[in-house]
């Protein structure tokens, strides 16, 4: 995996951030700059087959869950008393909580990630051609497995967010077609406490960020706050 460490004063944590499907470490700058202004370290990375990171197939959060991990461990290998947060987007959401266990983090904030990969897929086909063109879900993700060696049981946020052991900040597009508001809340309601959740109204499936900087800033600032501002984990 590919990507930049920039370190900051240890009492004010460290944040990994993991960008979303076909796309790199490179949309994550404009985070980046805002936390590491904030005084927070900042990893940013490749998954794998994205940007400069080596591999075959982008597998919606599956093997991608296995870079997020490896992620937080280099992250604690190089400042190892200092506590650690995630933002994920999308892709890079459903990889914070898809992996084996969950990650050794103490602040979690996910957006826009997908339930199920069925309601993943059945949005996103009919976005494109149509309501009815939903009946094709069951041919596409069926053939999950024979192409990506993945199964849809699998790629099911919604089954793993009761493991994870950190706070949560769970935001939402208010517009968003490819996860939609409804399908944030059940997922926000699968997870546990403590947790938090924030819908961002006319957002759809975009950066939250660039859409709306100033409010996401200050919740943002203010959730890591509460959890990563001390020097011992």
């Amino acid at each position: 995996l590919k990507g930049w460490l920039v370190r900051g004063p240890a009492e004010n944590g460290a944040v990994v951030l993991m960008h979303g499907i076909n796309t790199n470490r490179l949309t994550m700058l404009s985070r980046a700059r805002f936390l590491a202004a904030a005084g927070y370290s900042v990893l940013l990375f490749d998954f794998q087959s994205h940007g400069e990171s080596i591999g075959r197939h982008h597998t919606f959060g599956y093997l991608e869950s296995l870079d997020a991990r490896a992620a937080c461990d280099y992250l604690t290998s190089r400042l190892p008393d200092v506590k650690k947060g995630v933002i994920g987007t999308s892709l890079g959401g459903a990889a914070a909580v898809l992996g084996p266990g969950p990650l050794d983090v103490q602040a979690l904030v996910l957006e826009a990630v997908y339930p199920t990969i069925e309601e993943a897929t059945a949005n996103r086909i009919a976005r494109r051609l149509g309501e009815p063109a939903r009946l094709l879900t069951p041919l596409l993700v069926w053939q999950l497995r024979p192409r990506l060696g993945v199964s849809a049981r699998q790629l099911r946020p919604i089954d793993r967010i009761g493991g994870i052991r950190a706070p949560l900040l769970l935001i939402a597009g208010g517009a968003d077609k490819d996860t939609t508001p409804l399908e944030s809340q059940r997922l926000f309601d699968a997870a546990p406490q403590p947790k938090e959740y924030w819908e961002i109204a006319g957002a759809a499936h975009q950066d939250f960020y660039l859409y709306a900087p100033k409010e996401y800033e200050a919740r943002v600032l203010a959730f890591l706050g509460r959890y990563l501002r001390s020097a011992t984990r």
